[in-house]
This record gives structure tokens, C-alpha cells and sequence, in this order.
């Protein structure tokens, strides 16, 4: 069932967001800074259906294996987990300049920023990703466990997430740091976006301020619908973040 599962969600995602690419590539129209973090957030996902999705089974398979190799199995999907908290975040911010500085906008948020702002969600996200390979996982604890006399001495192992990756490393760094607060802060971020929202469409509508109206109305279903991606990744991620706190302490 669990493989079923995963690969029906590898099937839907990544078609689905290769044409989320497509689209961005097509129409000249969406190619601003927001579509830039839309399409880093569509790579991350195709890149979860492609190659995560079928590590995913091979770890629930349980393959025997030496421990780095596991590890390299096992360490993808933290890399695009928080490759895809980093895009979802930097939307958010997108959002609220969008609708904090409508005029000034433009010459702050430019192409070439949003460029550097995607290259810099990516290397934190091979960063934390990778800490476990840094050092920071179960090889000792499997030592000690498997009382090996020689330090070094390579050892085969059943491969699996828990089996390798710290829970330490998953709840006090990966979740405590890289999860839960940009979470929280995209949270704030939007409900202040609904703020300002707000405050402009409820403005005294004049012959002068219908563009804006229309600027801001245009942004609040934007912000809605960004607003709910958010929701559901959160709906996604968090139980199993809440369990690994629960398997921890």
C-alpha cells in the first residue's frame, strides 16, 4: 500500500509541475521574480517524484547496504525538503514586497536578485541536507551497537531512514531551525500580506484608485492561493516532524 502510494504521488507530481515549468517558460507574462521561486519550488518537487519517491521505496524496502551508501540514500530528500521550505519562503517574501512597496517594487526585486536569492535557497538547502554525511548521524551509535573492535572497519547494515539519520540531527537542527520557524515566519508573513491587502480594498473607491483596487484584488487571490500551498505542505511535513519529536524525547 505505502508503495502504491508513493509511486501514484510520483506519477501526479511530476507531470504536473514539469508542466508548471512549461507554462513559465511558454508565457512571457509570468516571467517575474515570483514565477522564478514558483519554478525553483516545481524543480525541487519533480526532483521529489523523480528520484526521492524511488529512494523513499528503496529505503521501506530495506535493502542491505554499507552505511554511507544508505546515507546517500536517505540524505536527497532532506536536501529538497528544505529546498522546497527555502522557495516557499522566498515566495512569501515576494508576496510582501508585491504588496508593501507596489511602486518601488521593480527596482528592488529584480531579476538578477531573484537569481541570487534561488542559487542561496539552494546551497543552504545542500547544506543542511548533507550535514548528516558532515558527520552528524548514527555510524557510531551503529558501531557501539554492533560492538565492532576495528574503529574503521566497514560494516553492512539494513537500510533505513532511523537507521542512519540522527534523530538529534532531524529535531533540534533540521526541524527546530529549517522547519518550524521559516513555517512560522511565512505564517506571519502572510497574514500581514492579508493586512495590507485589506487596508487598500477597503480605501474609499474613487475614479482615480480603480487600478489599484484591481492591482490589490489581483494580489489577495494570488496570496490565497500561495497562501494554501503553504497550508498543505505544512499538513504534509508537520506529522512526521511531530513524531520524530515524540520518537526522540
Amino acid at each position: 500500500a505505502y508503495i502504491s502510494i508513493e509511486v501514484l504521488i510520483a506519477l501526479v507530481s511530476v507531470p504536473g509541475n514539469i508542466l508548471v515549468i512549461w507554462a513559465v517558460k511558454m508565457n512571457q507574462a509570468l516571467r517575474d521574480a515570483t514565477f522564478c521561486f514558483i519554478v525553483s519550488l516545481a524543480v525541487a518537487d519533480v526532483a521529489v517524484g523523480a528520484l526521492v519517491i524511488p529512494l523513499a521505496i528503496i529505503i521501506n524496502i530495506g535493502p542491505q547496504t554499507e552505511f554511507y551508501s544508505c546515507l546517500m540514500v536517505a540524505c536527497p530528500v532532506l536536501i529538497l525538503t528544505e529546498s522546497s521550505i527555502l522557495a516557499l519562503l522566498a515566495i512569501a517574501v515576494d508576496r510582501y514586497l508585491r504588496v508593501k512597496i507596489p511602486v518601488r517594487y521593480k527596482s528592488v526585486v529584480t531579476p538578477r536578485r531573484a537569481a541570487v536569492a534561488i542559487a542561496c535557497c539552494w546551497i543552504v538547502s545542500f547544506l543542511v541536507g548533507l550535514t548528516p554525511m558532515f558527520g552528524w548521524n548514527n555510524l557510531n551509535k551503529m558501531r557501539r551497537t554492533q560492538e565492532l573492535n576495528a574503529s574503521h572497519t566497514e560494516f553492512v547494515i539494513k537500510c533505513q531512514f532511523e537507521t542512519v539519520i540522527s534523530m538529534e540531527y532531524m529535531v533540534y537542527f533540521n526541524f527546530f531551525v529549517w522547519v518550524l520557524p521559516p513555517l512560522l515566519l511565512m505564517l506571519l508573513i502572510y497574514l500581514e500580506v492579508f493586512n495590507l491587502i485589506r487596508k487598500q480594498l477597503n480605501k474609499k473607491v474613487s475614479s482615480s484608485s480603480n487600478d489599484p483596487q484591481k492591482y490589490y484584488g489581483k494580489e489577495l487571490k494570488i496570496a490565497k492561493s500561495l497562501a494554501l500551498v503553504l497550508f498543505l505542505f505544512a499538513l504534509s511535513w508537520l506529522p512526521l516532524h511531530i513524531l520524530n519529536c515524540i520518537t526522540l524525547f
